[in-house]
C-alpha cells in the first residue's frame, strides 16, 4: 500500500540549473558551502562520474533489496531515504538535499537495505561504485571526505532515533523544521526573510517522525498558532528560529564547509 501525498504539486521548479559537464564548473562548488579541491582531485571525481541524470518527482533512484553499483551526489532538488514493511508502512530515514552523497551502503551488503526516492524533480551525478577502492587508494583526502560523510550520516541517524524514541510530538515537528532549515541555510538556500522551499507533504513528515497524519497536522497548527512558523504553498518561513530551536531542544552544529563528491 503506497502512501498518498496530501497534494501532488511539485514545488521544485522545472528550471533547475543545468548540470555542468566539468566538475570544476559545478554550481554547488561555487556556492562557498563546500571544501575546495585540488585540480587532480577534481579530475579524479570527473573521471569517476559515469553520468548525470535529471529525474521526475517520485522516481526511485535506489530500490530496496535491489543490487546496484551506482553511487550518487544530489545536485539539485530533494530526495529521501526510506525503508518499508511488507504491508507498505514506510519509515523515512532522512531527507537528502543538494550536495548529499548516497548509495554507499549498498556496496557493503547484498542488495540495498533502503530505498531512495526523488521527492521533487531532481538532478544527480552518478558515480562508478566499482572504483571505490581506487578512490581510497589514490585519493586519500577524498577517502577521508567520504568517511566524514558517513560519520555525519551516522550522527543524523542518531538524532533521528532520539527524536522518534524520546521527543514529544511538538518537539519532533520542531526539530524537523529547524534541522532542515539549518541544513538549507548552510548551502545558501534560505532567503533573507528566513523562508525556504519546503516540498514535504504532511505525510512525508508523519513518515519521518513516526506520527499519525492527524497528529502531525494538529501539531503543525499548534506551532503556527504560537507564531513560530508558517507553511504555505510549499514554502516554510521561520518566524522565531530561536524559540523553535529551544522548543526542539536542538543543538545545531557549527557552520562549516562540507565535503562534496
Amino acid at each position: 500500500m503506497r502512501r498518498r501525498p496530501l497534494h501532488s504539486r511539485s514545488v521544485m521548479p522545472s528550471d533547475a540549473p543545468p548540470m555542468p559537464t566539468r566538475c570544476a564548473h559545478c554550481g554547488l562548488r561555487a556556492s562557498g558551502a563546500f571544501h575546495q579541491l585540488a585540480e587532480s582531485e577534481l579530475g579524479f571525481i570527473e573521471d569517476l562520474r559515469s553520468a548525470s541524470e535529471r529525474v521526475p518527482a517520485g522516481h526511485v533512484l535506489i530500490r530496496e533489496q535491489a543490487d546496484g553499483g551506482r553511487l550518487y551526489t544530489l545536485y539539485a532538488g530533494w530526495a529521501f531515504r526510506y525503508k518499508t514493511l511488507s504491508d507498505g508502512r514506510r519509515q523515512i530515514l532522512n531527507f537528502l538535499l543538494p550536495g548529499d552523497f548516497f548509495g554507499l551502503q549498498q556496496r557493503f551488503s547484498e542488495g540495498a537495505t533502503y530505498g531512495v526516492e526523488a521527492l521533487t524533480e531532481a538532478s544527480v551525478c552518478v558515480f562508478q561504485g566499482a572504483r571505490l577502492w581506487e578512490l581510497y587508494r589514490t585519493q586519500p583526502r577524498l577517502g577521508y571526505d567520504l568517511t566524514w560523510l558517513c560519520a555525519r550520516e551516522e550522527q543524523m541517524l542518531d538524532e533521528n532515533l532520539l527524536t522518534t524514541g524520546r521527543r514529544s510530538a511538538m518537539e519532533r515537528v520542531a526539530v524537523l523544521l529547524i534541522h532542515l532549515f539549518k541544513r538549507l541555510q548552510r548551502i545558501g538556500l534560505v532567503a533573507e526573510d528566513n523562508s525556504c522551499a519546503f516540498p514535504l507533504t504532511q505525510q512525508h513528515m508523519a513518515d519521518a517522525l513516526g506520527l499519525s497524519l492527524v497528529h502531525t497536522h494538529r501539531t503543525l497548527r499548534r506551532l503556527q498558532a504560537l507564531g513560530l512558523h508558517s507553511l504555505e504553498d510549499g514554502r516554510l518561513v521561520l518566524r522565531n528560529p530561536r524559540a523553535l530551536t529551544q522548543l526542539a531542544d536542538y543543538a545545531a552544529r557549527p557552520l562549516e564547509k562540507l565535503p562534496l563528491l
